[in-house]
């Protein structure tokens, strides 16, 4: 081989590699391009599942508060507000109400008008301090006592922000019976629609003071669960939906 077919061939070679260098490179710009452009898409995709789970996620809460229902209708009352003192009704404003307070009276056998007139008595014999706002009677009877703006004697720490229903009894077991019990389901969503309340915020007097207290109730834990499921079905089955200007704060 002479001088000049050698020169020829260092020339070829060097030529083959630069070519497969500017090749390599390509694939290289080009595979860079395609996982880019491949990241891109995904990128894209991801933002957008984000934003759709969002939007699904704000229009079920949305839907959640639209179709919120509460009871708006106030069961029959008979109003027999005791006369003002400091021993049972005081007076004392009740601004805010954050619970309702489930008690039981205690004595068997008798009615609301009778524990609302004990109550009354207590201006007199100044006996101890005592009160409720509502008393249930044995026939489903309801009386009020107190107006729901101002404090009653019923639930000790929180006799400032609750409402209070004492429930008569037929016997010792402490077991309301069908009628009391029928009427104080619909007194207490009324009044839960009314404050803005849920069924967690429906306690027991022994929620507060550990006192046994409504007695059965507090013995069979079991029936106070199922009383706040039967306040959430009775809503569900007689409500409405709520609305901004449907429910209250202050006691009235």
């Amino acid at each position: 081989m002479d001088e000049y077919d050698k020169i020829a061939r260092q020339k070829r070679e060097a030529y083959r590699k630069r070519h497969r260098e500017q090749v390599r490179r390509k694939q290289l710009i080009t595979n860079a391009a395609i996982v880019g452009a491949v990241a891109l898409i995904i990128l894209i995709i991801v933002l957008v599942a984000v934003f759709k789970g969002r939007s699904a996620r704000q229009e079920e809460v949305q839907a959640q508060v639209t179709t919120t229902l509460y009871n708006p209708t106030q069961p029959d009352l008979d109003v027999e507000l005791l006369t003002p003192n400091e021993y049972s009704r005081p007076q004392i404003a009740l601004e805010k109400v954050n619970g309702i307070v489930v008690h039981y009276t205690a004595n068997p056998g008798t009615s609301a008008k009778q524990n609302r007139d004990y109550f009354e008595s207590l201006a007199e014999t100044k006996k101890t301090k005592a009160s409720s706002h509502f008393v249930i009677g044995l026939e489903g009877e309801i009386v009020q006592c107190i107006p729901c703006n101002e404090i009653s004697y019923a639930s000790n720490d929180r006799n400032h922000d609750t409402i209070s229903i004492e429930c008569c009894i037929e016997d010792e077991t402490g077991k309301f019976n069908d009628k009391t019990y029928q009427s104080l389901i619909e007194l207490t969503t009324w009044l839960m629609g009314r404050y803005n309340l849920s069924a967690d915020d429906v306690i027991r007097h022994y929620d507060v003071t550990g006192k046994a207290c409504p007695k059965y109730f507090v013995d069979h834990e079991d029936a106070w669960e199922q009383f706040h499921k039967d306040l959430d079905t009775y809503i569900e089955q007689n409500g409405v939906p709520k609305d901004s200007s449907s429910t209250e704060k202050t006691g009235k």
